[in-house]
């Protein structure tokens, strides 16, 4: 099992190709209204696009176990599972003997001498679905204190959106298959995953994330400040490679007064830029809170790659067949959203103790 939160804690629990998957929420209050709809329309965004996701499909169907009654939490655990109805284990087998480039395989096999590669066992992004049955909960919580959260898609591969983007068009973007804030943007972003696809290979790329209506001073310093918080939740992520906020490593490249963001008043005080995307000290500054998530390609890839034989101990080539997805970005837009869910709702608590 494995943990997140302090408050609000969640733990994860379950592999790709187990029986079921599940977590549990805890410390989410007596008596409140959980939408099991809401749950379920946040789980058809983490379901494969035809074509530019995973043939691999799942119903995603919740059951849940103990905490909640009648549509309210009971103020217990909440418990829940979904069952794995789609596995194929057969495919997966080679990789203990002949590891996959890119993937958690090798180091696994290493640390765990029991260690068999089933679907990508506990390292495996299905476990993601579980994130996302916590994260809606989360982000229930937290929108009954006007915290609002939505991601988007801002690069797959070189196709890479420009422009400064709202809290609406990252609301916007689920209406497309890639999750690109435009329809321009999202058919080229589809085309960059067909042609990978294509090719036998694969595509990463960059998932941005706004949340509005943070209080000012959320948040922590040093080893509890907000970013570094939210920046571990993230990292924990299949595929995650790296977490920037604001202008990230751009500021890198500015002078102070460029970098700076110049407060003004108008009815309480405000900022004229938000580059360091919302969190000074690990704590709100005002503005909104908006962070990136960059995704590196699927190792699973069709194409011939270089690795070693574990049992001969010499080199082996290696093509990968089986249901893997070109590009997860779009899949991953939802699970960034759950896990900053899931850190703010702890945050919030923690404060309000």
């Amino acid at each position: 099992m494995y943990r997140l939160g302090n408050s609000v804690i969640f733990t994860l629990y379950g592999e790709s190709h187990s029986d079921y998957i599940g977590g549990l929420i805890e410390g989410i209050p007596k008596d409140m209204e959980i939408d099991i709809d809401q749950i379920n329309r946040e789980l058809d965004l983490r379901k494969p696009t035809k074509g530019i996701g995973t043939p691999r499909t799942e119903p995603d169907e919740v059951e849940f176990l103990s905490g909640l009654w009648g549509g309210k939490a009971t103020g217990e655990k909440i418990h829940y599972r979904i069952k794995n109805t789609n596995t194929d284990s057969s495919k997966y087998d080679i990789f203990n003997r002949t590891p996959r480039p890119g993937h958690a395989d090798f180091p696994a096999l290493v640390k765990f001498p029991d260690h068999k590669i089933k679907g990508g066992n506990q390292f495996s992004g299905r476990l993601t679905v579980s994130i996302v049955v916590a994260g809606s909960i989360a982000r229930q919580f937290i929108s009954q204190r006007g915290i609002k959260v939505a991601a988007f898609t801002r690069s797959i591969g070189t196709i890479r959106d420009e422009e400064v983007r709202t809290f609406e068009d990252a609301l916007g973007s689920k209406e497309h298959p890639t999750m690109a804030a435009t329809e321009e943007l999202d058919s080229l972003m589809t085309k960059e995953i067909l042609d990978a696809s294509a090719n036998e290979d694969s595509v990463g790329g960059v998932v941005e994330c706004i949340v509005t209506g943070l209080p000012i001073g959320l948040g922590g310093t040093w080893f509890d400040s907000l970013d570094a918080e939210i920046a571990r939740a993230v990292f924990a992520i299949p595929a995650c490679k790296g977490v920037e906020f604001g202008k990230g490593f751009e500021l890198a490249k500015m002078r102070g007064s460029e970098s700076n963001d110049p407060y003004y008043y108008d009815n309480g005080v405000k900022l004229h830029s938000n580059n360091m995307g919302g969190i000074l000290g690990g704590m709100c500054d005002g503005a909104p809170m908006v962070f990136r998530a960059a995704f590196k390609p699927t190792p699973s890839i069709g194409k011939e790659q270089d690795t070693v034989d574990l049992e001969l101990m010499e080199n082996a080539k290696l093509k990968i067949t089986g249901r893997h997805d070109p590009c997860i970005v779009p899949r991953a837009v939802i699970v960034v959203e759950s896990v900053a869910c899931l850190v703010l709702a702890d945050q919030i608590t923690k404060e309000e103790l």
